[in-house]
């Protein structure tokens, strides 16, 4: 059974472990507001918000796609849907505005449209900055309006302040939340034996060896779709969202003297984006095009790197940054470089029953760049069809320490240590980024896709290269410039 609170009123539901949050709403619990678009998490009709208990003791609510979201992870939470916005015939500001400024067109996408703004409205006491343009993008960037509304969208969500709030904001209330315990015992088995989830690595570990057919799931994004596009049943799954061990970012220092943060498995991006934005401006960049704010507040750095996608944003990324990653199995716990983690396509270094518990990030030393640069159909909520990673410094005149890689250029993202090689200790010359770019042509042998092709892969790898050569050898004065309009 799972228990949680429905628009403010307690619900027990039982459900097969493969049910999505979408169809419990529709199918079960016959809330048709929520609409399913595309169930692949690319539309935003879906949209939902998953409210928690936060620590400082208040609910905090966040957008998510219900289509790819299990609905077993509704254990303990509070799921409002566009029905239990409106207080009688008061509305809530994000519908009133919606109504007020013509905003709604055919209505098949306002549902998701409004479950946004309410998230976005929601978090404005704990988050009062400006309601800028930016952060509205970033709010609604998930969500597609197939009539094109947007304007009188924007206007909507500018405009909710201007609207009287709910009389009966029952959504604050966090006292009516059920429990969530699920109660995994030592030995992995579970009341809820085929959506088990437990609370501590010892019992992940544990139904992870009872169950090892049992896929893991985190925030679904990529898993998911195997139910909603390839129709596969699962009969059991594993739920990381709640193990304590990996929900935690630490701060520490290794044995070779490195100082960085251990960053839990199953910490989601948008838990991630603050500790980048002050500390890895390029990497936090790139979070912001990596899917949308319903895709990030579900999306773990654990999952993208297990998922072992040539195509995953984040981990080149954390290759060109020498990231490790902390493991954890039947056998006990170990470190592994990350370079040493992706074996082949799809195929990684994880043995049996092992899981990843953090991953370590190496915290920026100040004469050390890192750009960040990809290349998808699309600039917003889209997968990339390549992506480069570059950080290097500079020492009187020549680079150091230069860290390359690809996605999209190989089965596994990886390292580009003959391009490094190249440029290693050398000047920044046009003699010396040819070398680089002829390494480059030897060092990948990319394939191609539905996104791109591989003719189309190599050319636009060596245009990073030689962006990376405009870059290092812009004037001081203009650096500052060139490198903000080389952040896309």
């Amino acid at each position: 059974m799972i228990h949680f609170q429905l628009n403010g009123q307690p619900r027990s539901v039982a459900a097969s472990p493969d049910t999505s949050v979408l169809e419990l709403l529709r199918e079960t619990l016959g809330q048709v507001g929520t609409k399913e678009g595309c169930a692949s998490g690319d539309c935003g009709a879906c949209t939902v918000a998953i409210g928690e208990v936060n620590a400082a003791g208040k609910m905090h609510y966040h957008s998510a796609n219900s289509c790819i979201m299990p609905a077993h992870q509704l254990q303990g939470r509070s799921l409002v849907t566009v029905e239990g916005l409106a207080d009688g015939n008061h509305l809530h500001p994000a519908q009133s505005a919606m109504v007020a400024c013509h905003a709604s067109q055919c209505g098949f996408c306002t549902p998701g449209i409004v479950m946004s703004l309410f998230t976005l409205h929601e978090a404005q006491p704990d988050e009062p900055a400006p309601l800028t343009p930016e952060r509205l993008e970033a709010a609604l960037g998930g969500n597609l309006c197939r009539c094109t509304g947007y304007r009188p969208i924007r206007d909507a969500a500018l405009s909710m302040a201007d609207h009287p709030a709910p009389r009966n904001a029952w959504w604050h209330d966090a006292s009516a939340l059920p429990a969530g315990d699920t109660k995994v015992k030592a030995d992995g088995t579970s009341t809820e034996d085929s959506f088990v989830q437990p609370a501590t690595l010892a019992t992940l570990l544990a139904a992870r060896k009872r169950y090892p057919e049992a896929p893991l799931v985190a925030g679904g994004t990529d898993l998911w779709l195997n139910v909603t596009q390839s129709l596969k049943r699962y009969e059991r799954v594993i739920d990381v969202t709640r193990v304590d061990e990996l929900l935690r970012c630490d701060t520490v220092t290794l044995d070779d003297g490195r100082t960085g943060w251990w960053i839990g498995a199953a910490v989601t991006y948008t838990q991630l984006m603050p500790l980048l934005d002050e500390h890895f401006p390029g990497f936090a960049h790139l979070l912001h095009r990596l899917g949308s704010a319903q895709i990030r507040n579900r999306g773990t750095l654990g999952g993208n790197i297990a998922n072992a996608s040539p195509i995953g944003d984040t981990p080149p990324v954390l290759l060109a940054l020498e990231a490790r990653l902390w493991l954890a199995g039947p056998e006990g716990e170990r470190e592994l470089a990350l370079d040493e983690f992706f074996i082949d396509y799809k195929k990684t270094a994880l043995g049996e029953g092992e899981v990843i518990r953090a991953v370590f990030l190496p915290a920026p030393r100040p004469d050390h760049t890192l750009k960040v640069w990809k290349i998808s159909k699309r600039r917003e909520d889209d997968i990339s069809a390549l992506l480069g990673a570059f950080h290097w410094r500079m020492e009187q005149g020549v680079l150091r320490e230069v860290r390359l890689a690809f996605g999209g250029m190989a089965a596994t993202p990886k390292r580009a240590y003959s391009v490094e090689a190249a440029l290693e200790g050398q000047p920044p010359t046009d003699t010396t980024f040819a070398a680089a770019r002829a390494a480059l042509l030897e060092a990948f042998t990319p394939l191609s896709d539905v996104r791109s092709s591989a003719e189309y892969r190599q050319l636009a790898a060596a245009n990073l290269l030689e962006r990376l050569h405009l870059v290092v050898n812009a004037p001081e004065p203009a650096k500052e410039t060139m490198l903000h309009a080389y952040a896309h």
